[in-house]
């Protein structure tokens, strides 16, 4: 079940969305531009190595210059390859759009910077003692879908039903397409690769700060002093 659309409408241009999209794409063709070893270097610098933001092991010299806990932010801009990319961008423009409509282009920022760092500490919780740099916006994202999850649960997705050779287009409300998508996060924990924990925390996370961002409503009869 991939999700193309949701048909849930927008009062204004999501430029945040625009622009993280944009920024993450720049990102990765500078990647390209790279050899493999420099590549390998770049991933390490801007990624989240657990055991350096711990400080189980030294920084090297050469990851030394970038303080450990800003790689926390940087990381949400690097990807492993096109289709970690793809996918991520995908679901950050389905769903991110109207979670900035909702909340302002600000609070959607702040929002989304915050979810992902956090979302990447509870990867560093799970795993102390790895190596491997955690790269991609996928945390920031578990925390645009569990924000969405809450906010438009009814909201139809249009999804592409996969199977085989059947392929047919269907909608489906969010509360289902999410909450398959969770489902398979927390069945899928434990398997090589990938930071699974960086999503099951960032859609946590979220639910939760979704709340504390909400523009307050005024009350009905409000009137602006003149």
């Amino acid at each position: 079940m991939i999700p193309l659309k949701d048909e849930n409408p927008t009062q204004g241009v999501p430029f945040v969305t625009i622009g993280i999209i944009a920024l993450n794409l720049l990102v990765y063709l500078y990647q390209l531009s790279l050899g493999p070893r420099a590549e390998y270097i770049f991933l390490h610098q801007y990624g989240v190595v657990p055991v350096l933001l711990t400080g189980e092991i030294p920084v090297p010299g050469i990851l030394a210059w970038l303080p450990q806990p800003l790689t926390l932010v940087t990381s949400m801009f690097l990807h492993g390859g096109f289709m970690h990319l793809a996918g991520n961008m995908l679901y950050l423009w389905i769903f991110g759009n109207n979670i900035e409509d909702r909340l302002g282009p600000l609070r959607f920022g702040v929002f989304y910077l915050l979810g992902g760092v956090l979302a990447g500490l509870s990867h560093v919780v799970a795993s102390p003692g790895s190596q491997l740099p955690m790269v991609g916006a996928s945390g920031a994202i578990a925390a645009v879908l569990g924000a969405y999850f809450l906010l438009y649960p009814r909201a139809k997705v249009v999804v592409l039903l996969w199977f085989f050779f059947y392929a047919q287009l269907i909608r489906v409300p969010a509360v289902i397409v999410l909450g398959v998508w969770f489902l398979l996060q927390v069945l899928g924990r434990g398997g090589p690769g990938v930071a699974w924990m960086a999503h099951i925390g960032g859609f946590v996370i979220g639910l939760i700060l979704v709340r504390l961002f909400l523009p307050r409503r005024r009350p009905p009869g409000w009137r602006d002093a003149a």
